[in-house]
């Protein structure tokens, strides 16, 4: 009886895997999409070994020091696994869509795959700026869907105050997707501990 009502929500996460110890010639080969030599004969060693995760760095916002100063730069942090696409709906805040990559994939690009749920009785999409493109907000229109897609920062030049409004407004409810990740990480334990993309994609889903 929930029915997905008052437009949709999409967001991504990371979840972490088991971290890999290749050499540098093993990890051109695995993302050129090539077997590496020294596994060929070794199917012991093979099975063990994740040819689909992928590191990506993860970015932080820079807090504020003890003096009240703040840093130059957000932070960086190296990650390694794969990440979680979801779409949920406004209303009652159920994953209707969702999709799994590695962890480096572009979540903009994963808006035509599959993610956005026409049952849905609103048309509207809630989303950040990596899902903001020109190809994505044609591909909405034709679809029949109402972008409320955050816009991005002009670059060099400080955010229009209008801007600035719209997208505090669109934050409001965006972030009613981070309670479902925050559900799925801390009540649920969502940890990757299988090898291969396929055992993953049936432990996130």
């Amino acid at each position: 009886g929930y029915l997905p009502m008052s437009g949709q929500i999409l967001d991504a996460t990371l979840v972490a895997a088991p971290k890999q110890r290749n050499t540098n010639a093993e990890k051109a080969d695995l993302r050129a999409g090539r077997l590496p030599e020294d596994w060929q004969d070794k199917p012991a060693k093979l099975a063990h070994k994740d040819r689909h995760a992928r590191w990506t760095l993860k970015f932080t916002k820079a807090k504020r020091q003890d003096d009240g100063t703040m840093p130059s730069s957000d932070l960086a942090i190296p990650f390694f696994g794969y990440k979680s696409h979801i779409s949920i709906d406004r209303k009652y805040r159920f994953i209707r869509k969702w999709k799994t990559t590695h962890a480096a994939a572009n979540d903009g690009a994963r808006l035509k795959e599959g993610l956005l749920d026409k049952t849905n009785t609103a048309s509207s999409v809630w989303a950040d700026t990596a899902y903001r493109s020109k190809a994505n907000e044609d591909f909405m229109e034709e679809q029949g869907f109402v972008s409320k897609v955050h816009r991005k920062k002009p670059q060099l030049k400080p955010m229009p105050r209008h801007i600035q409004k719209s997208n505090a407004g669109k934050s409001v409810i965006r972030s009613r997707v981070e309670h479902v990740f925050a559900d799925q990480k801390s009540q649920m334990g969502l940890f990757i501990r299988t090898v291969g993309i396929t055992r993953a994609t049936m432990r996130i889903g």
